[in-house]
């Protein structure tokens, strides 16, 4: 499982160094899509294959599946990991998601996420004041 938050920094070739206690779990090639909130989502090869194969069961013939399919599997990027445990992200990729120099890589249980640090700064914050809300309405369907 992944999880935990960290901050890295972004070099000037666009690598990024993934936290050594995801790298067994995550293997030597990961994929990279574009995320929600503005962030980047990073899955291992085996999680990636049950994320597409889940998808593969929406309707084609429904524009919502049609759409969010172009976004995350048509930006999605297939990445080694170096010998030293880094990624090279691709430009359109880094853009997408603002990063720049420090980059916050969160676990969040099957997937990573990379922040640009100030953007993670802000989301982070507005959703800290919701969280007992959210809380109650997972409780609410007997999540926690």
């Amino acid at each position: 499982m992944l999880i935990g938050e960290f901050t890295h920094a972004l070099d000037d070739k666009n690598r990024l160094s993934l936290p050594s206690k995801f790298r067994k779990e995550l293997g030597k090639e990961v994929v990279v899509t574009p995320g929600l909130d503005g962030c980047l989502f990073v899955f291992s090869a085996s999680s990636w294959k049950s994320v597409v194969e889940k998808f593969s069961k929406t309707s084609m013939l429904r524009s919502d599946s049609r759409n969010f399919g172009r976004y995350l599997l048509g930006g999605a990027a297939s990445v080694s990991v170096d010998s030293i445990g880094r990624i090279l992200l691709p430009d359109y990729l880094k853009d997408r998601a603002e990063l720049l120099d420090k980059v916050v890589i969160l676990g969040v249980e099957n997937r990573l996420e990379l922040w640009n640090e100030q953007n993670w700064i802000k989301c982070k914050a507005s959703f800290e004041k919701q969280a007992s809300d959210m809380a109650e309405k997972l409780g609410d369907i007997g999540v926690l």
